[in-house]
């Protein structure tokens, strides 16, 4: 684990944020291997109909991941104040709330699949493919929910390193997977969700065994395990608004796809593949933002509020190096990385042209990113909810809508580097404000 309440602080940061950028980097491969290989073998009607599935999904667990969310600020404040009492009974509060949460979370997703299509306006013969994807995809939440909740414990904790050794086996068993499910077994896009369960399932069972049998902190049990409402109440204090905005932005993913899909199959199939690059060009930013979150939560704990603010200024000067050189990829190669999960010329250009415009404006998304990671390790979430709410919703969609009118699905694009900027402005003017110092579980003078 990291010493992150000693030491030097950018050196803690970055060794912190490291493996949780390269874990997340693998947690993409996911879908990125899924699209790379049902684009090539099942064609672009099959990566758009997994594509179509995706802002679904995130919309079904946004609201549980953001509350658990609130879980890894607890377990480092009290981690930070070194009351491993109340670390462990909140680790037992949010295995089981995870554990409820996904059974309810997969029960509706795989009832209303097909309604939640029909309302995004998917086409009609892409629904088929889509509706089952999703189904296996959703009746898997169970180990995805696992895993992401130890990952997020053992991150409050200071541990970012075991959870990337066992994402990453995890990935290599998912590629392998889909290649036999879907060119060995022929079982089409079903077999493309049935490796990524399969092999998340894997992960999470064996991650369950080795915390067993070597962690001081970490045992999962199902008997003498406790919920504990005081704590729980704290996780959804801190959380809620996380959960909240996660669930907003999954909405709001859910209406541009409704934008997107009024243009057409390659379009779709486009945004899509751009989107997954995408993803992998932000995991820079959303790590070290993660990294700077539990970094916030152990120094707030153990009442160090300076070294909050040397932390911020360290995330910055590194996280924006980064994001200049992924911009400077994204644009220069955004063609050529296109082409990896499709030959479809017009899919490609019009991909290539979502990366020029919204990788240009990485940095923005960057230090909103840091901006944020303060007040979410600090416990103060709520603001951060209402400034993604207005970026989104009153910014991102209405622009997405009306540029799209006027400019094609060009306008689209254009409305995402706009929104973060409203977004950047909204976090820094708060984190400047000072408001969010005192809204942890530990209380110290500030």
């Amino acid at each position: 684990m990291v010493d992150l309440i000693n030491g030097k602080i950018g050196k803690s940061i970055f060794r912190f944020a490291v493996p949780m950028f390269i874990g997340n980097l693998f947690q993409q491969l996911y879908n990125i291997m899924d699209s790379v290989i049902v684009g090539n073998f099942l064609g672009k009607e099959a990566l758009a109909a997994v594509g179509a599935s995706f802002p679904i999904v995130y919309t079904l667990i946004a609201l549980i991941i953001g509350i658990g969310s609130g879980g890894t600020v607890v377990v480092s404040q009290y981690y930070g104040a070194n009351d491993i009492a109340k670390v462990k009974r909140s680790i037992d509060t949010i295995f089981i709330f995870l554990f409820v949460a996904s059974l309810i979370t997969s029960t509706l997703g795989i009832i209303f699949a097909v309604p939640l299509f029909g309302l995004l306006q998917l086409p009609e013969n892409l629904i088929p493919e889509a509706t089952i994807y999703l189904r296996i995809f959703l009746g898997g939440m169970i180990v995805f929910f696992g895993f992401s909740g130890i990952s997020s414990i053992l991150r409050g904790l200071g541990d970012s390193k075991t959870p990337l050794y066992f994402l990453v086996i995890s990935t290599i068993v998912n590629i392998i997977l889909d290649l036999l499910f879907i060119l060995v077994f022929k079982w089409g896009i079903a077999g493309a969700a049935l490796a990524t369960v399969i092999a998340q399932g894997g992960a999470f069972i064996s991650l369950v065994i080795y915390l067993n049998k070597t962690h001081d902190i970490i045992k999962f049990r199902f008997t003498n395990i406790s919920f504990d409402w005081v704590i729980f109440k704290d996780i959804v204090r801190i959380g809620l608004p996380t959960g909240f905005q996660q669930t907003f932005v999954a909405l709001g993913m859910m209406a541009l796809l409704g934008i997107v899909n009024g243009f057409g199959t390659d379009v779709i199939a486009a945004y899509t593949v751009a989107g997954r690059i995408d993803a992998m060009a932000s995991m820079p930013a959303m790590a070290f933002s993660a990294a700077l979150a539990t970094f916030v939560g152990q120094n707030i704990g153990a009442g160090q509020i300076e070294r909050v603010k040397q932390g911020l200024r360290s995330t910055i000067i590194m996280s924006t190096i980064y994001c200049l050189f992924i911009s400077v990829i994204a644009i220069v190669f955004g063609e050529f990385l296109m082409g990896m999960f499709t030959n479809d010329a017009n899919v490609i250009r019009v991909g290539h042209e979502y990366l020029i415009i919204v990788s240009s404006f990485y940095i923005l998304f960057t230090l909103m990113f840091a901006f944020t990671g303060v007040q979410r390790g600090a416990g103060a979430t709520l603001i951060p909810m209402f400034i993604t709410l207005i970026s989104l919703w009153l910014i991102r969609i209405p622009i997405a809508y009306f540029l799209s009118k006027e400019i094609g699905e060009t306008g689209i694009w254009w409305a995402i580097p706009i929104a973060w900027a409203v977004g950047m402005i909204g976090s820094s003017g708060y984190y400047f404000s000072g408001k969010w110092k005192n809204k942890g579980v530990v209380k110290n003078k500030m």
